[in-house]
């Protein structure tokens, strides 16, 4: 769900044969990109891979080549340099929230991703 001032727009989507952590890079991702100009940015996530990731472990993945600490391939590289480059164009303050613990806007984000896995699901049969 994206906020400016008083205005909300609500995306959501989904993917077959994924992960939740490839969709919650994707999420992140869609969101930025549908920002039409640079902003400050408020991103709030109950996905503390994706919070730590940008803010931790980003600039070591990319200072050994992509690699961990334990020198394996960073999983879903691909992703994370699509948000990186979301980012670039943006100021964003990343926030953590405890999934399903009643924080409104978590819970709407949680409606819709499910309303997506439906959908997709529909699609299917």
């Amino acid at each position: 769900m994206l906020r400016y001032g008083d205005s909300e727009k609500r995306l959501n989507g989904g993917a077959a044969e994924t992960t939740n952590n490839r969709m919650e890079l994707t999420a992140a991702i869609e969101a930025l990109n549908a920002l039409r100009e640079p902003c400050k940015v408020s991103l709030t996530t109950d996905s503390e891979y994706v919070r730590k990731g940008m803010t931790e472990w980003l600039a070591g993945w990319k200072q050994r080549g992509w690699k961990t600490a334990a020198k394996q391939p960073v999983k879903n590289a691909d992703l994370w340099q699509a948000l990186e480059a979301a980012c670039a164009r943006h100021q964003v303050q990343w926030h953590w929230v405890k999934g399903h613990s009643g924080h409104p806007e978590n819970e709407l984000a949680d409606q819709l991703a499910n309303e997506a896995i439906d959908a997709l699901l529909a699609r299917e049969e």
